[in-house]
């Protein structure tokens, strides 16, 4: 055979396993793209996203979108192709499958706890509007968020029973709970003092404080990480996380299934405080945005920023309001015609509306590359 062929057919096959190994050998990485943008003053599946009663609202125009990041399931497994495509793609991002499902999270997994966090931002959405406003009548408590299968809570406590005190101690906060239980050894009894989930429910749906107390002793096991320091070592747990839960003076309701993850918090708190005052807070512009957001009205960072700017101004916004910490990262690669504004706060989102309303733009905190 001639040397040229013989060349010509050695760098066909080299080509052809190249491509075969590219296809066929799967890589470590998940692929985030734009997802859907929902506006809170308007409707999503025929349905007002917030419903509000026992409370005077008012008309709203704007929008005020909150957004969102699709990403790939946990078992899906991306080729070097499919890999190298979505590094030099603009509309998405490869990042480390161990970014989205650490510790081999399985999507059944993932889904609980973004439905866990997605539920936990409207309840803080809630109470950071009407602190916002100063609507008195917000009433918290500390409960029982999750019981963990085959644990010792297991058929003990369950999820909404409402936590008065831990041997004894009162409970304020949620985090007392874990210090409370820590301060035993492994294999010794702790007492719960709750009220039971139907009786809490049945308090609530009264707007009445919870009452009629039961003791629970439950015995501790062992696990190997230190909630308080994260370091890897024997300490009690007895298998549930706590959370707080909260009563309105009035009914508040967020209506938006298939989305996870607390990172609408801002968004939903915006379109409450948006309803219940006279003032148009987006004077008819399109503004959306991102952040997680606490009972005190404080903002917070979240992931997939670069997508959900795409995604924001696919749909029109002009405005995206920007979580400080998300900043930097946003600005390195803005959507033309979108401002990125900086928000810590509630506080600030609503001032930086105002002047958006007004087109008094000049003043806003935008973000800067650093």
């Amino acid at each position: 055979m001639p040397r040229r062929t013989a060349t010509m057919l050695a760098s066909t096959l080299m080509l052809i396993t190249l491509l075969c190994v590219g296809v066929l050998y799967p890589v470590p990485y998940s692929e985030m793209t734009p997802g859907p943008t929902v506006n809170t003053l308007g409707e999503h599946g025929g349905e007002p996203v917030l419903q509000i009663s026992g409370h005077k609202t008012y008309p709203t125009t704007g929008h005020l979108n909150m957004t969102t990041v699709r990403v790939t399931s946990a078992d899906y497994r991306m080729n070097m192709f499919q890999a190298v495509y979505g590094w030099l793609a603009h509309d998405n991002i490869v990042v480390p499958h161990d970014t989205l499902y650490p510790d081999g999270k399985t999507e059944e997994q993932s889904s609980q706890e973004n439905a866990e966090e997605f539920s936990q931002s409207q309840e803080s959405a809630k109470v950071a509007a009407l602190k916002e406003l100063d609507i008195p009548g917000v009433k918290t408590r500390v409960v029982v968020s999750t019981v963990g299968k085959d644990r010792p809570a297991e058929g003990k406590l369950h999820a909404g029973d409402v936590i008065k005190a831990v041997d004894g101690v009162e409970v304020k906060e949620f985090a007392d709970v874990s210090k409370l239980v820590t301060k035993h050894k492994a294999g010794e009894d702790v007492v719960f003092t709750i009220v039971p989930a139907k009786e809490a429910a049945a308090a609530e749906k009264n707007r009445e404080e919870p009452a009629g107390t039961e003791d629970v002793t439950i015995t501790t096991e062992k696990a190997g990480r230190n909630p308080q320091t994260g370091k890897m070592e024997d300490y009690p747990v007895v298998g549930i996380t706590a959370g707080l839960d909260h009563t309105f003076p009035f009914n508040i309701d967020i209506k938006l299934a298939d989305v996870g993850g607390p990172s609408a918090g801002l968004m939903f708190a915006l379109g409450i405080v948006d309803k219940l005052t006279p003032d148009d807070l987006t004077g008819g512009k399109f503004v959306a945005g991102t952040g997680t957001i606490d009972d005190a009205g404080k903002v917070g960072p979240i992931g997939g920023i670069e997508m959900k700017t795409v995604g924001a101004r696919e749909k029109g916004a002009e405005y995206f309001l920007t979580p400080e910490d998300n900043c930097a990262s946003a600005a390195k690669d803005v959507p033309d015609g979108l401002t990125l504004v900086k928000v810590k706060t509630i506080d600030d989102a609503v001032k930086s509306l105002d002047a958006i309303s007004k087109g008094k733009t000049a003043d806003l905190p935008q973000c800067k590359v650093k």
